[in-house]
């Protein structure tokens, strides 16, 4: 089933892996920054799931994660980051995350954590 992905990565790189690893079967809304991220959000209701780094410029990824959870408490949000600490992920977690993944990222890691 096609979903519609916002990503939300300040790294073209990663931004453009995961544009080629879902690209083909999902609608997806890239995007670099926090602000620009809830801008689509509220913009489009019709996103399903956010993919969003934790360390990005200005808003850290959990503060974006605890503001998409308060005013969209039933969207998707799995976190996405290089920095794999258990504080990071109890964080994540506390605040709603539905997922947690570590770059580097296998392919076949971000179509499971979608399904």
């Amino acid at each position: 089933m096609s979903k519609k992905i916002l990503i939300c990565d300040d790294e073209e790189g990663i931004r453009e892996s995961l544009r080629l690893i879902l690209g083909d079967h999902h609608e997806l809304v890239l995007t670099d920054h926090a602000e620009q991220c809830l801008e689509c959000l509220k913009n489009d209701p019709g996103i399903d799931i956010v993919l969003l780094d934790i360390k990005m410029p200005k808003i850290h990824g959990l503060d974006l994660l605890k503001e998409i959870k308060e005013k969209y408490p039933n969207k998707k949000a799995i976190v996405i980051t290089g920095y794999k600490s258990v504080e990071t992920a109890s964080e994540a977690a506390r605040l709603g995350a539905d997922g947690y993944i570590v770059k580097p990222f296998e392919s076949s890691e971000i179509i499971n954590k979608l399904k």
